[in-house]
């Protein structure tokens, strides 16, 4: 044998099931396609948001939360329906992980060096009722260093490994086939790429220089999901979220290319939930690409007017930062949209100095490099906007700015290939919803949303502007920003069983097969069901691997 175990995948769940291996004596071969400046994959580019349920930075402002809370919204969200077959094992990981997100979670991730800001984020707040989707309270706790910052101890944890004689690394191998022995997952094959030294995301060359042959007891796919493979997302796009668009933006690198999940099918794993994906609706193209066709998603706060592709306002709970399939479902459905692939924020000045984040480590360089100082100076004490948002009003394709609502139009229609908005329409609606600000109640969903925001400490002081009026000239310029679809995430694909064990199509493990990540719909085939609730991406990475390491690890000892 080459090693005790094959982790295919340098990314998060990968780095972590090889952490977990190495740790208790195990050989283990990474296999990864990219170089090795790409350790931690997909991971290193995230926010670092996670999941976490009655923690002490929630307790510490003020928020309630409980098991069974986030347990009612985690089912409100999933709405599993499958269960007796395609669901069996997602709605077990999914209460696995929501138990673990109230109890362990938090003193595990401190056990490995990570902790979070003192604020905690609400991400998802839901399509407004109670049983549905949408988490009660905020739960999105963002990781000092973000995703860099959460991948960096596992890295560590390989290097030392690597020196210790644990841990081979194997960059530039591209695994094309698993090999089955006697129903039992044996090994893998596949291509030698030529050597590459692109930096981190960029796209890397495909030359082939060879072939190999790897062995062990155990293997372990952690190869991520198919976000950058928009011909896979087409042709899996469920017909509940009506037409696929004709262009999107890609928030993911080339590597993730989902070619894994067909392998490990020809192999004998079982995939599941495919129509189950997860791509946001505030995407924009970035002004500085690190790879094909790169797309940044904000992270709105609850202020900015949605308006579809013809000026019309998006209906509730189509609202910003509220629920993300509803309102891609609304898009690509709504009478005559069908044609076009995007949408508009309509904004003030104030709102973007106090309500965008831009989702990834690079666009958050103080909290990246966990510069306490210049989070407060940034964030919270600064005026402006952020640097990298102020770059993108400065630099970005889809922002334009106005003094006046006539102007502003006039500019947004010249971003698209005919002019669709009609400024009396865009200016009658904008005047109702600023009727709705003038005093203390109000009908309009948006706006209750924004002052129930503002009763949270955590939202007043860094997250949600002061209630004001759209068309006030002193907060302005008006700002309008162009939304492309962005892809992002798979919540479908190799079924799992709570130890990580890939499911054949029978239903039984295929002995020494285990999957863990984006690749196994992160944990049980779909643990998120239809819908997530964010901050649980990552973290699926974390729980799966550890769990795919762990079984890994006894099976071989």
């Amino acid at each position: 044998m080459d090693a005790d175990v094959i982790v295919v995948g340098a990314g998060l769940a990968g780095l972590v099931a090889a952490h977990e291996l190495t740790r208790r004596g195990r050989r283990v071969a990474v296999v990864e396609q990219e170089n090795a400046a790409n350790l931690g994959g997909q991971a290193f580019w995230s926010f670092g948001g996670l999941f976490l349920v009655d923690s002490p930075q929630q307790r510490r402002l003020g928020i309630k939360d409980s098991a069974d809370l986030a347990w009612n919204d985690w089912q409100g969200s999933a709405r599993f329906d499958r269960t007796a077959d395609e669901d069996a094992w997602a709605v077990r990981w999914a209460r696995a992980y929501v138990e673990f997100a109230a109890g362990e979670k938090q003193s595990w991730l401190a056990g490995h060096g990570i902790t979070f800001l003192p604020t905690v984020g609400w991400a998802e707040r839901g399509d407004l009722t109670a049983h549905g989707h949408g988490n009660s309270v905020p739960r999105f706790h963002v990781a000092w260093g973000t995703g860099t910052g959460v991948v960096e101890p596992f890295v560590h944890y390989a290097r030392q490994a690597e020196r210790d004689g644990l841990l081979t690394f194997h960059h530039r191998h591209r695994v094309d086939e698993l090999v089955i022995e006697g129903g039992a997952a044996r090994g893998v094959r596949g291509t030698v790429l030529a050597p590459d030294t692109s930096p981190r995301g960029v796209t890397s060359s495909r030359e082939s220089v060879g072939d190999f042959d790897l062995t062990a007891q155990a293997v372990i796919v952690t190869s991520g999901g198919i976000g950058a493979n928009h011909d896979i997302v087409r042709e899996h796009w469920p017909e509940r979220l009506g037409t696929p668009p004709k262009r999107m933006v890609t928030g993911v690198p080339a590597h993730v290319d989902g070619r894994m999940l067909g392998i490990s099918a020809a192999a004998g794993a079982r995939l599941v939930n495919r129509d189950r994906m997860w791509h946001y609706t505030e995407g924009l193209r970035n002004w500085d690409p690190v790879w094909p066709g790169h797309g940044i998603r904000i992270l709105p706060g609850p202020s900015s007017m949605w308006f579809d592709a013809l000026g019309r306002r998006l209906p509730e709970p189509c609202l910003p930062g509220y629920d993300t399939l509803s309102t891609l479902r609304h898009l690509r459905t709504a009478d005559g949209l069908a044609d076009h692939d995007h949408s508009w924020f309509v904004l003030t000045q104030k709102i973007v100095e106090k309500e965008f984040a831009l989702s990834g480590s690079e666009q958050n360089p103080d909290i990246t490099a966990k510069d306490r100082a210049a989070f407060l100076r940034e964030r919270l004490l600064g005026k402006g906007a952020p640097g990298p948002v102020d770059a993108f009003l400065r630099k970005g394709a889809d922002f334009v700015t106005a003094p006046t609502l006539e102007e502003l139009v006039e500019k947004m229609n010249e971003l698209t290939d005919q002019p669709l908005l009609d400024a009396a329409r865009m200016r009658r609606q904008i005047e109702a919803r600023d009727l709705q600000i003038t005093h203390g109640y109000s009908k309009d969903a948006q706006v209750q949303g924004i002052r129930n925001a503002r009763r949270y400490i955590g939202d007043r002081l860094g997250r949600v502007a002061t209630p004001h009026r759209i068309l006030d000239p002193s907060a302005g310029p008006l700002i309008g920003v162009k939304l492309h679809i962005l892809t992002r995430k798979t919540l479908g694909g190799i079924q799992t069983d709570l130890d990580s064990r890939a499911l054949g199509t029978d239903g039984t493990p295929v002995e020494g097969l285990y999957a863990a990540g984006e690749v196994a719909g992160f944990g049980g085939g779909g643990v998120h069901g239809y819908n997530a609730l964010e901050g649980t991406f990552l973290g699926g990475c974390l729980f799966s691997g550890r769990a795919a390491g762990r079984a890994a690890a006894r099976q071989t000892g």
